[in-house]
């Protein structure tokens, strides 16, 4: 490696080095988990953001029928449906953004 190597470029190699010290049992690494909470207020989450059910629905990748199930308490989402919803919840320009750049 040159003498030159940028901040990205060190943090890179850093992590790779962890990575393989990890791998080889050498360190733990830290992590976590996340547990969303078990009831969502769907309705609630949509009606801030000022949406229709299909609005929301086609915004963030739902089936309509999905999203009045949960909002009628008929179903209850998924964990990672919980998680996607707190997102939104929390920080609904983020979600829209990331979704933009993933989608095609």
């Amino acid at each position: 490696m040159s003498k030159r190597t940028s901040k990205s470029e060190s943090s890179l190699v850093t992590a790779a080095r962890e990575m393989l010290a990890h791998a080889r049992g050498e360190i733990e690494l830290e992590s976590y988990e996340y547990t969303p909470p078990p009831k969502m207020d769907v309705a609630g989450i949509r009606k801030k953001l000022g949406l229709s059910q299909k609005q929301f629905a086609d915004h963030y990748g739902f089936a309509v029928s999905a999203l009045r199930e949960w909002e009628q308490g008929r179903r209850n989402p998924e964990r990672s449906t919980r998680i996607l919803l707190a997102l939104i919840a929390e920080n609904p320009k983020m979600v829209e953004k990331t979704l933009a750049k993933l989608s095609v």
